[in-house]
């Protein structure tokens, strides 16, 4: 399939084949299966499949604009909606969006939210109201999207990486986490932390801070910070984010995030 969509992409013409629109397609069903995702850790590394991006957007060439309709409600779209929720084992609160093409494992509530195509989210996480989950962006397991967090999206460039959000992470209310950036496991992020590759995530624990962009290092409880810049104008602060502690192991996870966000008196 890899060498098909490469072909395709690199003469647009194929598409107009059968069985290589049928090849797309199967891309893209995979995809709403958890078959296939756009990035997948190999031991510490995550990987990009550029090819399944380009199947993507192949998939948008192909489809047309049409109506559609649930209820009261209407759409006009190219890309359909996910179903069959309750066999899939999966929460969904309306007017909440999944888009055909995105992932959610067993287990996941969306509340009043939307998740895009090429999205995976992995199984227990909670996506709660108005959180937005990009397309491509790679949920874990036992996740926490609290209220209006936002969860950028990547298509192109088609090497970028997309967010990964690891295991057991909790993101704090109006978070927004953009541009590739890597959250490793059990991260917590405060209320209103903005992260992007340019974003200075300063590590202020120890008596010299250890600067970071781009990933939060596993279990760092974050918010919000500024610093020192100076400008022709004037100097000025600028907004940052300041690792401030670390989550304690636990095999109970809410126990050990119901203490971190006490003891570092987080907002959420």
């Amino acid at each position: 399939m890899e060498q098909v969509v490469n072909d395709i992409w690199a003469n647009p013409q194929l598409l107009q084949r059968k069985e290589n629109q049928d090849i797309v397609l199967s891309i893209v069903d995979s995809l709403d299966k958890g078959l296939l995702r756009v990035a997948e850790p190999q031991g510490e590394i995550w990987i990009v499949n550029e090819w399944i991006k380009k199947a993507i957007l192949l998939y948008f060439r192909m489809k047309q604009m049409e109506k559609i309709e649930i209820g009261p409600f209407e759409y006009y779209d190219k890309i359909p909606l996910k179903k069959n929720f309750e066999k899939q084992g999966i929460r969904v609160v309306p007017p909440a969006v999944a888009r055909y093409g995105s992932f959610l494992s067993k287990g996941v509530v969306m509340m009043p939210s939307y998740v895009n195509i090429g999205a995976y989210v992995g199984e227990e996480t909670m996506v709660d109201t108005w959180a937005t989950v990009g397309s491509c962006a790679q949920i874990g397991r036992s996740v926490h999207l609290s209220g209006g967090v936002g969860i950028g999206g990547v298509l192109e460039p088609l090497q970028a990486q997309p967010v990964i959000v690891e295991d057991n992470c909790f993101i704090g209310s109006r978070c927004i986490v953009v541009e590739g950036v890597h959250l490793h496991k059990g991260v917590v992020l405060g209320a209103n932390v903005v992260l992007t590759q340019s974003t200075k995530i300063i590590d202020v624990t120890a008596s010299n801070p250890i600067e970071y962009k781009g990933e939060v290092p596993e279990n760092s409880v974050v918010i919000p910070g500024s610093y020192k810049r100076q400008y022709p104008a004037g100097e000025y602060s600028v907004s940052c984010a300041l690792i401030i502690g670390k989550r304690k192991e636990s095999t109970d996870r809410k126990t050990s995030l119901n203490e971190t966000l006490r003891e570092f008196n987080v907002s959420i």
